[in-house]
């Protein structure tokens, strides 16, 4: 669920000068039209919902790159979430681990939404097929929750916190709304397994950034100005990382000119440093059907960070980087397990939305 954000910083900024002012005003697209373009995706989910609204929701969870791997299939009191293999990402994830994940998390929204609208239901997994996430519901009770009411507000926000701890209420109500079957949670608050943490994300940084392809990758999910973003639906909106927008021709060159593994690193030490705590998960196996599971656990901990006025984001660089998955098992105490997924959380501020492709474009017969 590698949620990887281009960091050019201040030197960039100071290296474009007034050139920056230009550009706002070359075609790229403003903040405040991409803003508003993008506001109906995270309006409030109509009473009585259509399908297509629940799926709306569903597609407001995280997922790797933001590439949207997802395909919903729709049939009387059922909706199925496929894997949309096309937009895999084979260097970064190269078992499709994070889209299961992301698939995961998808369903949660999907089952939040459903039953905050009177149609209770069931996730469940098939094998067949390359693996399908099914929804399967019926009339009840009407069942809405706290959770369901932050997935529109939820977002990844990668940027420096500030640095408050979080209670220790918080803390349990955190723990409580992840726990699915065949999951831990693990959750560190201290600051020498934290100092550990910052040292294998950097480690798994710098593996990442030397690894020519896995930069290809990254760059070819940036989107480096509102217009581009809308115009893709999809990706890595650099501007929501603090960074100027520039033309679709100009970014890659810049990220390759500014975007440096220490740049990154530094970027990320100071905000881990800046975080309350991290939060770890560890599925029951490697298995898409577990990493489903952990999909479902890390979103209802974001949608209950969320509620409580928390911001998390991804920091997946241990997980990703597999000859650093035994040193961060053994860190949480479950020596001999993979680590799936690893987010940072503390009180931060809000950033604009990433984009979301148009429902229409996701689903499939």
């Amino acid at each position: 669920m590698n949620r990887r954000q281009w960091l050019i910083g201040v030197g960039m900024t100071a290296a474009l000068g007034s050139s920056a002012t230009w550009l706002a005003f070359s075609g790229l697209g403003s903040s405040s039209d991409y803003g508003a373009s993008i506001a109906p995706l995270r309006a409030a989910l109509p009473d009585p919902a259509r399908q297509l609204d629940l799926i709306r929701y569903a597609t407001l969870a995280p997922n790797g790159h933001n590439t949207q791997p997802w395909r919903f299939r729709l049939g009387g009191n059922q909706i199925d979430i496929l894997p949309d293999l096309s937009r895999r990402t084979p260097v970064v994830d190269p078992d499709d681990h994070h889209i299961f994940v992301s698939l995961g998390a998808a369903a949660e929204n999907l089952s939040l939404a459903s039953a905050a609208r009177g149609r209770p239901g069931a996730v469940r997994f098939d094998a067949s097929d390359g693996g399908v996430v099914s929804f399967d519901w019926e009339s009840g009770p009407v069942a809405s929750s706290p959770l369901f009411s932050a997935i529109p507000k939820r977002q990844s926000t990668r940027a420096d916190y500030d640095g408050r701890t979080v209670g220790a209420t918080d803390l349990a109500m955190l723990a409580k709304a992840a726990t699915v079957p065949g999951v831990d949670l693990v959750l560190l608050t201290d600051r020498p397994r934290i100092e550990r943490i910052c040292d294998l994300v950097v480690a798994g940084n710098s593996a990442q950034m030397a690894d020519a392809a896995f930069v290809r990758e990254l760059k070819s999910w940036l989107r480096f100005n509102p217009r581009q973003a809308l115009r893709t639906g999809d990706g890595l909106y650099s501007v929501a990382s603090g960074n100027p927008a520039l033309p679709d021709w100009l970014g890659p060159y810049a990220f390759d000119w500014f975007s440096t593994a220490k740049s990154e690193n530094d970027a990320y030490a100071r905000q881990i440093r800046s975080s309350a705590g991290i939060a770890v998960f560890v599925g029951a196996g490697p298995s898409p059907a577990q990493w489903v599971a952990v999909g479902q656990a890390c979103q209802r901990f974001a949608l209950q960070a969320t509620a409580l006025g928390l911001k998390q984001a991804f920091i997946n660089q241990p997980v990703e980087v597999a000859s650093l998955r035994p040193e961060l098992a053994a860190l949480v105490g479950l020596p001999g397990r993979r680590p799936d997924i690893v987010m940072r959380f503390g009180y931060g501020p809000e950033l604009p939305w990433s984009p979301r492709r148009p429902i229409a474009a996701v689903i499939t017969t």
